[in-house]
């Protein structure tokens, strides 16, 4: 296997991928993110990016025998922490191939590259002290989030907020982050609307705002979602956004 140490040959060899291109974390600078690195078989890609939405993830496409050489390459140079993720029914193939490769689960991948049609009246981007108010919405309504505001990972979280007066504290209603973004991908987390507040198109507001920014900086946005999250899924495909079906496994 050849191992690709710039973003250039990234670029070239992932065809487009969002999401190989998203895990390469690459930068203005043309580098690839800290830490990552990418290598090319045959066909196939691989990138491993450590800690990128919380888990050590090993992105990869291509034919499956060349993946599958590819795989088993990385996974000895790099340790078997690396979760393979891909397209379905290319970790399917793996999975078949490789001894000890057991699937974790499914998810979509979606992504646009198109400016949102959606009405953003009233979303903001957070200052430090709303962020701070935003995280006990976290604590209370979705504790596993993989974007939290406490973390301070991300480069920055929008919001809707609801500013009572008389002294107390702006309560941020839904709030959405620009977190783990690429120059080549933006990248959408972090979704929460207060439950009080559902059913008002809040969210679909707070993500449509975020989406656009990311449009316009990088050229694309993309997100992850559960595949058993049909509203979510709704709401971001009347934003524009396609999906496909990922798989990631990882060896027992």
């Amino acid at each position: 296997m050849e191992e690709l140490r710039n973003l250039g040959d990234v670029r070239e060899a992932a065809a487009g991928d969002a999401h190989l291109l998203w895990a390469a974390q690459g930068g203005p600078n043309g580098r690839l993110g800290p830490g990552v690195r990418a290598w090319r078989h045959g066909t196939a890609l691989a990138v491993t990016s450590p800690d990128l939405s919380r888990r050590d993830r090993l992105a990869i496409n291509g034919d499956p025998d060349d993946a599958a050489h590819l795989v088993r390459s990385v996974l000895d140079e790099v340790g078997p922490a690396y979760r393979p993720v891909g397209q379905a029914s290319l970790v399917d193939a793996l999975i078949d191939r490789i001894p000890g490769l057991t699937p974790l689960g499914a998810f979509f991948w979606m992504e646009t590259s198109t400016l949102p049609d959606s009405p953003t009246a009233g979303v903001e981007w957070l200052d430090e002290v709303t962020v701070k108010e935003a995280a006990s919405l976290f604590d209370r309504f979705f504790p596993d989030s993989f974007a939290q505001p406490e973390d301070g990972g991300a480069h920055r979280w929008a919001g809707i907020v609801d500013s009572p007066g008389n002294g107390a504290p702006p309560e941020p209603l839904a709030v959405a982050a620009d977190v783990w973004s690429a120059a080549d991908c933006g990248f959408l987390a972090g979704v929460c609307t207060h439950p009080a507040a559902r059913g008002r198109g809040l969210a679909r507001a707070v993500c449509g705002f975020v989406l656009g920014e990311l449009v316009r900086r990088h050229g694309r946005a993309a997100l992850m979602v559960h595949a058993d999250n049909p509203s979510a899924i709704a709401v971001y495909e009347r934003l524009g956004m396609t999906k496909r079906l990922l798989t990631a496994a990882h060896l027992a």
